[in-house]
């Protein structure tokens, strides 16, 4: 009966967007998950191939580079053609690439690994992001947090890999992270169909005029899109040059200034992290009520007093320190994404290639200045220098206001 169908079909849709949110979040968990490893093995490689910090510094950067750094060019790609079928073929790059970290022989052959697992990113991040897209509604800020959370969460792994995987393990336990291509892989058996549907239902966003459909129109003119985008891919960048800083060096600062063994100085970073997936989840659902350009702002300039304090407190206060930083920090990651497709609408590939790509992957460039200052000045010193970037995040109140303000 067709009117069966008709009583059953809005909790059925409602029920199904939001198992494909939750998928596609487990993917992007278990994606970011694959890129935490090679920060994980960081205190590893520097025992089983001698690398120095600049080495460290060179394998996080081209980690950024080939993960987010070639997300804009997939994203407008993608806009114009996308392909649902290249999301089980990123994950199949970064599984090969989970292969090439556990059995590198050397530093060169680590970096090709390296580039296997960024580029597998690259590719998932903006066909993700449309598959979210299309899942949101009008809840942008919560589905982009649902999804970022995963993210984040899988980031936030890292700490805990070191421990409980690599310390024990060594280089060669890399091999495990193949069983996280190969799930993600099999989530994505149910997400890529459902995705097909509906671009053949409704087209890519960039499609909609010719549907029929009014054109979505930014509310900004062209001078004021530029300039918005630009203060906030430096925004972006200032936030990733801090989390580069915590996330490649901060262990190795908690071993120097506090005497504290590999397994011991991972603790803080987890924390750091796992407190930014708290961040993360909130500061979307916040934004949809107070608005985005109120969350960056607290976000990155809210998150500096804490950032100057972190390297001058006790070990004891570390903890909660730390706790809060992150939670501030990563409040406005996701909403900048959904600030940025506001901005461009109708490109939501090329919108949010931008900020987690192109923005967070230049930011890696502070993983090679970070570590190569740390080799000629100490890591005491470059860690204080690091925590004066979150200051820039004061540029957030020259914003245009967004469309819930």
């Amino acid at each position: 009966m067709s009117g069966n169908s008709a009583k059953i079909s809005p909790a059925v849709k409602l029920g199904t967007v939001y198992s494909i949110l939750f998928a596609i979040s487990s993917v992007h968990l278990l994606n970011d998950a694959m890129q935490s490893v090679v920060s994980a093995l960081f205190p590893i490689f520097e025992d089983s191939l001698g690398l120095k910090f600049g080495q460290i510094g060179w394998i996080a950067f081209t980690l950024n580079m080939t993960s987010s750094v070639l997300q804009p060019a997939v994203g407008l790609l993608s806009d114009k053609k996308p392909a649902p079928w290249m999301l089980p073929v990123g994950m199949g790059c970064s599984l090969v690439g989970m292969v090439g970290l556990a059995y590198a022989p050397s530093f060169w052959m680590l970096l090709l690994a390296v580039v296997f697992v960024g580029f597998g990113s690259a590719v998932f991040h903006p066909e993700g992001s449309r598959v979210v897209f299309f899942a949101a509604g009008e809840r942008r800020g919560l589905a982009q947090s649902i999804y970022q959370v995963g993210g984040n969460f899988g980031q936030a792994l890292a700490p805990l890999m070191t421990i409980y995987i690599f310390v024990p393990l060594g280089q060669r336990g890399a091999v495990l992270g193949t069983f996280l291509a190969i799930a993600a892989i099999l989530v994505l058996l149910r997400v890529v169909p459902w995705y097909g549907a509906q671009l053949a239902e409704k087209g890519a966003p960039v499609k909609k005029k010719a549907a029929g459909s009014a054109p979505a129109v930014s509310p900004y003119n062209k001078k004021v899109i530029a300039f918005a985008l630009t203060l906030l891919l430096i925004l972006v960048f200032a936030r990733s040059w801090y989390a580069a800083g915590i996330g490649s060096f901060y262990n190795f600062y908690m071993q120097d200034k506090y005497g504290l063994s590999i397994k011991a100085a991972q603790v803080p970073l987890f924390i750091f992290m796992a407190a930014g997936v708290l961040g993360t989840f909130f500061g979307g659902i916040l934004s949809d009520r107070f608005g985005r350009k109120r969350m960056m702002l607290f976000s990155i300039a809210g998150s500096a007093p804490f950032a100057l304090l972190l390297p001058h407190v006790s070990l004891g206060w570390v903890y909660p320190v730390i706790f809060v930083l992150g939670f501030i920090l990563q409040s406005g990651f996701s909403v900048s994404v959904v600030y940025a497709q506001e901005l461009l609408p109708g490109k939501v590939g090329m919108a949010s290639g931008l900020i987690t790509g192109l923005a967070f992957g230049m930011g890696g460039l502070g993983s090679i200045v970070l570590g190569t200052a740390a080799d000629h000045y100490g890591i005491l010193d470059t860690m204080v220098a690091c925590s004066f970037l979150p200051l820039i995040g004061l540029l957030s109140v020259l914003l245009p206001k967004d469309r819930r303000e």
